[in-house]
């Protein structure tokens, strides 16, 4: 029988402390916890703190401890926590409330999911890499990552006297922890363990052009501790590819993990099998759509893509300002003083047309198309700027449960400005629209397949490339690679962008419908403004908030 965990965490909140007292083994701590039960928010947000400082892992050597030991003896722990957020009960809160109890559980899920079966420390390198030099776009990194990585995009230099401390405690951090690597990873996923020592490759040549540069060059002391980062790296690459070569596992975590996984976690309410019907149907929605469009515009002269590097910056100005005037103009989204900054730090740049990858290509025609769904850089920049209200949303959710709020909107924004008439100048622009679309929906479903172990990592790159249009997946094969990579490492997230994408519009219908139940009329704006209000938590939830209503969430089942 399929049972809601909604149903189960609101009407059955008071009745699960006593059940769990009367089971057999039940520890002191835990009766004691099942005999409290609270009614005040307050009680949330305090235990929202606890949660968070008992999920970053203690240290050892001076590095997170990831060693399965660490694990086993903190489990207890947790599973007396998840205990705690259960005995709070949420009757007569406001729907705002529920919702951050909501994330806290599908926070402590993904905690739990992580332990029980991605287990990224035991099976997948990368998650051991440290140096990242630039800022993601969506709230937080994106896949697997450990706690104590070094963003180096978070320091100016030349670096005054606390940030260059700051940065000597974030390097003393690899050595150590490559040294753990070592013995964590026992995993057996062959396309997780040799497609992951790219990343460790990467972290050695970022250390290296840190160590070269002329702010760093000159300090003794941070080009020792950078050595020693850089010596380690280098080892574990060497181990990882001696290893490599007795790894014949699969790197999947099956259909029913993954269902679990998108329900429990991503909140998402499909299965492995809902999601191939979705991405197959909007992968020939786009392939139809896009012949349709090239059939209408048959007459209409070719798109023109930059050829210097002077001709694109001069597409990306104008692109940028076009964008933020159309979204003022036409009442899209209240448009903050910090869009157009936030959006020109990453215009992008020139790029020789036989080292174009599918995103640069699309751009060199019109870069508008990109930049529509570097909406992703609105969403941060209101993270920076304006922080939510409530602690519980204030900063990045764990275990990119972001993803169907971020990538999906960022996706069906690209095709919502379109139909909002964002290309009523350039209507050849509306067929790279449909391009993505379709890319982005082949994509997902060859990682599906790599995560249900009918394909390998490379097969389900082959959907990936075969059906994008024009084989626009088949100039420049690193970014097939780091997608297919990311996916895989990430159960949910290569679909997440047609996911959230669908999840979007239903919550756009349903808010639209009862605008006009209520007779009132549907602004475009206001549907736009009050989901940058709600934050960056999953759609499902924003689409909960907005409208009253959780009956869409009452498909997810345990």
């Amino acid at each position: 029988m399929k049972t809601s965990p909604i149903i189960l965490s609101f009407l059955l909140l008071l009745s699960l402390g006593c059940q769990n007292a009367k089971k057999e083994g039940a520890t002191e701590a835990q009766n004691q916890i099942e005999k409290f039960t609270s009614n005040d928010y307050a009680d949330l947000v305090a235990f929202f703190k606890e949660w968070r400082t008992f999920e970053k892992p203690p240290l050892l050597d001076g590095a997170p401890n990831y060693t399965a030991e660490s694990f086993e003896k903190r489990w207890p722990t947790f599973k007396e926590l998840q205990l705690k957020l259960q005995s709070i009960d949420t009757t007569n809160w406001s729907v705002e409330n529920k919702v951050d109890w909501m994330i806290v559980w599908a926070e402590m899920n993904g905690y739990d999911f992580y332990h029980r079966i991605l287990k990224p420390w035991e099976r997948d390198p990368a998650f051991y890499k440290s140096v990242w030099t630039a800022r993601s776009d969506v709230p937080a990194h994106e896949g697997p990552t450990h706690h104590a990585v070094t963003d180096l995009w978070t320091y100016t230099f030349p670096l005054p006297p606390e940030e260059r401390q700051r940065l000597l405690s974030d390097l003393k951090v690899i050595a150590p922890l490559n040294a753990q690597a070592k013995k964590n990873l026992t995993g057996n996923a062959k396309d997780l363990w040799v497609t992951g020592i790219r990343d460790i490759q990467q972290q050695s040549r970022a250390l290296s052009n840190l160590k070269e540069s002329v702010h760093i060059k000159d300090d003794a002391e941070l080009v020792s501790v950078i050595d020693a980062a850089l010596t380690s790296t280098d080892n574990l690459v060497s181990w990882l590819q001696d290893e490599s070569k007795s790894k014949t596992g699969p790197s999947g975590i099956g259909k029913e993990n993954y269902t679990w996984y998108l329900q429990n976690v991503n909140l998402i309410p499909l299965t492995w099998d809902d999601e191939v019907m979705l991405l197959k149907r909007e992968l020939a929605r786009a392939w139809a759509s896009l012949k349709l469009e090239e059939h209408h515009n048959r007459n209409l002269p070719d798109l023109v893509e930059a050829d210097s590097p002077e001709a694109y910056d001069k597409k990306a100005d104008a692109a940028a300002t076009n964008l933020i005037e159309f979204l003022e103009q036409q009442d899209i989204v209240t448009v903050k003083p910090y869009f157009e900054p936030a959006l020109r730090e990453h215009l992008g740049r020139f790029v020789p047309k036989k080292t174009r990858n599918f995103f640069s290509i699309a751009m060199h025609y019109d870069p508008r198309t990109l930049y529509s769904h570097s909406y992703h850089w609105f969403e941060l920049a209101r993270m920076d700027n304006e922080p939510h209200k409530s602690e519980i949303r204030k900063g990045p959710v764990l275990y990119n449960i972001y993803s169907s709020r971020n990538e999906g909107t960022a996706t069906a924004v690209e095709e919502m400005f379109m139909q909002a008439g964002l290309y009523d100048d350039s209507p050849r622009t509306r067929e790279i629209i449909y391009i993505m679309i379709a890319q982005r929906a082949a994509r997902g479903l060859g990682s599906l397949y790599a995560h249900a172990n009918e394909m390998t990592m490379e097969e389900a790159g082959g959907i990936h490339s075969e059906y994008t249009p024009r084989g626009w997946m088949k100039t420049e094969k690193e970014l097939l690679i780091f997608e297919q990579h990311l996916y895989l490492r990430q159960p949910g997230y290569g679909t997440s962008y047609i996911t959230g994408k669908y999840l979007l519009e239903n919550a756009l219908a349903d808010y639209a419908k009862l605008k006009e139940v209520e007779g009132e009329p549907f602004v475009v704006k206001d549907f736009f403004d009050t989901l940058s209000s709600i934050g960056n938590i999953p759609v499902t939830l924003g689409h909960w908030q907005m409208t009253g209503s959780n009956d869409h969430l009452k498909a997810v089942v345990d």
